[in-house]
C-alpha cells in the first residue's frame, strides 16, 4: 500500500454513509412511529430547518436529489410552461427528463454561462427572448439555480438576488438546487437566509446525501402557497416519506 491515500474524485456521493450518521440512524431505529411525515423525527427536521433559515418553512423529506428537484419544480411550472436553468445544470443534463416528467411535460430551456453559473445579463437576455403571450409559445414559469454548481462554483447572495429580481419582475418562481448547499455555505460564510429566501428563492432542494447522509434530501419551501400541493405530488410520484 502506498503511503499516499487513494482519493476518488468521481463524485461526492460514491463513498459510504458517515459513521456518525449511521450510528444516529441505528439509535433512531427503535420503537414505533407514525409514517408519512407524522413522526417526531420529521417534525424535528422541519424545526431545525426553520432555525437554520431563521423563519418558518415547510419541509418535505424525499429520498433522492433528482426527485427532490423535479417535484419542487413541478410545483412551480405547469405542463404548458417552461423553466430556465444553466446548460450544465443537473436538472438539465443528469436527471433523464425527470423535471419534464414530474411537471407533466414542461419545457427546460438552457442558459449558457461561464463556470457553471448563470449571470444576470444572461438571464435578462433569455427572458427577453422567451417573453411571449402567444399561445403557440411556452410561457416562462420558473428558473432554477444550482448552489454549489456542477463546476464547483458558488453563487453569492448578490448574484442570486440579481437573478431572482429579474425573475420576479416577470412573475417567475425561483428554485435552488442545493444538493451541495452545505459546501456553498461553508465557502460563503453567510447566514443561510442570505442566499435563499432573503435573496428571492421560493424553494430549495436541500441535499444531505452528498454530505455523508444516507438517501436524505428535503424540499424546503419558503412560500407556503407552493407547499400546499407538494404532499400530493410526492405521494403520486411514489416518493412519499415513510
Amino acid at each position: 500500500m502506498s503511503e499516499f491515500s487513494v482519493m476518488n474524485f468521481c463524485s461526492d456521493n460514491v463513498t459510504g454513509v458517515a459513521p456518525e450518521i449511521m450510528q444516529a440512524l441505528a439509535e433512531a431505529n427503535q420503537g414505533t412511529a407514525w409514517p408519512y411525515g407524522n413522526d417526531d423525527w420529521t417534525r424535528r427536521v422541519e424545526a431545525q430547518l426553520a432555525e437554520i433559515f431563521e423563519r418558518k418553512v415547510r419541509a418535505f423529506p424525499v429520498a433522492t436529489g433528482t426527485a427532490t428537484n423535479s417535484l419542487a419544480l413541478a410545483t412551480m411550472c405547469p405542463p404548458y410552461a417552461a423553466m430556465l436553468a444553466h446548460e450544465a445544470a443537473h436538472v438539465m443534463v443528469d436527471e433523464c427528463g425527470a423535471p419534464e416528467f414530474y411537471s407533466g411535460g414542461a419545457k427546460l430551456i438552457p442558459i449558457a454561462g461561464a463556470h457553471g453559473k448563470m449571470s444576470a445579463e444572461g438571464v435578462a437576455a433569455a427572458l427577453a427572448k422567451w417573453r411571449s403571450t402567444d399561445p403557440h409559445q411556452v410561457p416562462l414559469a420558473a428558473i432554477s439555480l444550482t448552489n454549489a454548481t456542477e463546476s464547483g462554483t458558488v453563487y453569492r447572495p448578490d448574484e442570486v438576488k440579481a437573478i431572482a429580481d429579474l425573475a420576479k419582475a416577470e412573475g417567475l418562481r425561483v428554485h435552488m438546487d442545493g444538493a451541495r448547499f452545505a459546501n456553498a455555505m461553508a465557502f460563503l460564510g453567510v447566514p443561510a437566509k442570505a442566499v435563499t429566501w432573503q435573496a428571492g428563492v421560493d424553494a430549495l432542494s436541500f441535499g444531505a446525501t452528498k454530505g455523508g447522509a444516507m438517501a436524505a434530501e428535503c424540499v424546503v419551501f419558503f412560500d407556503e402557497k407552493l407547499a400546499q400541493s407538494f404532499a400530493y405530488r410526492r405521494m403520486r410520484g411514489g416518493r412519499s416519506h415513510q
